[in-house]
């Protein structure tokens, strides 16, 4: 790539984003990390990891540090998403709610990456460990965003992402009860049909709508504030 590697960086406040983000800045890129708040539904939690991890990251006395502090923008930009995720919670969308979250944030993702110049969107993505991961829900998810993705622990075990947490030191910090599923079917889709989604997505509103009014609720947090 010619000039400065930029990307949209998701971070939801568990293990995998830090190692994601970690893996990247050594790879040269500049990111602008953005969470989706479920915080009506989950507390404060989960923003709150993701603000420890990152300014842990930017703490670091060492090569990583150093690179976070330059290269991970300033601010995190948190997006509240309960009220347009609550109406996947419908019984006509319910066993897809997962796979409408992901498409909703890589959406945003996009908008919010257009602002900020990224050709790249980042993701802890792991393949098949949840739902929405498995090989046929990620190109249903992957169409909503016009941004490439990247996926640096795509083909990684999970006990293998545990232990870059525990050298990065970010693992005690995205340690919780996982409440990002507090909405979730029991039994989620694993192979999505793409105009069953669409169809669930303009009874819900459309898509274009939900993500606007998203965003018109946005806000950020300075990094390294503590």
């Amino acid at each position: 790539m010619g000039g400065e590697k930029k990307c949209i960086a998701l971070i939801s406040g568990g293990i995998d984003s830090p190692v994601a983000i970690a893996r990247m800045l050594k790879d040269g890129w500049h990111m602008q990390c953005v969470h989706f708040s479920l915080e009506e539904l989950t507390g404060s939690a989960p923003e709150e990891k993701s603000v420890a991890s990152l300014n842990h990251l930017m703490t670091l006395d060492n090569e990583i540090g150093k690179m976070a502090k330059q290269q991970i923008e300033p601010n995190l930009i948190i997006v509240p998403v309960a009220e347009q995720a609550a109406k996947f919670t419908e019984k006509w969308a319910h066993t897809e709610y997962f796979i409408h979250l992901k498409r909703m944030f890589h959406k945003l993702g996009e908008l919010i990456g257009n602002e900020y110049g990224a050709t790249h969107l980042l993701t802890g993505e792991n393949l098949g460990q949840v739902s929405s991961q498995t090989l046929g829900n990620m190109g249903a998810i992957e169409e909503m965003c016009s941004l490439i993705p990247l996926r640096p622990l795509l083909g990684f075990d999970k006990r293998h992402i545990i232990d870059m947490a525990r050298l990065l030191g970010t693992y005690r910090l995205s340690m919780a009860v996982e409440v990002c599923d507090a909405l979730g079917p029991n039994k989620p889709t694993t192979v999505a049909n793409k105009e069953w989604l669409e169809l669930s997505e303009e009874r819900a509103g459309g898509m274009e709508n939900l993500v606007h009014q998203a965003l018109e609720k946005q806000y950020s947090v300075e990094l390294l504030q503590n």
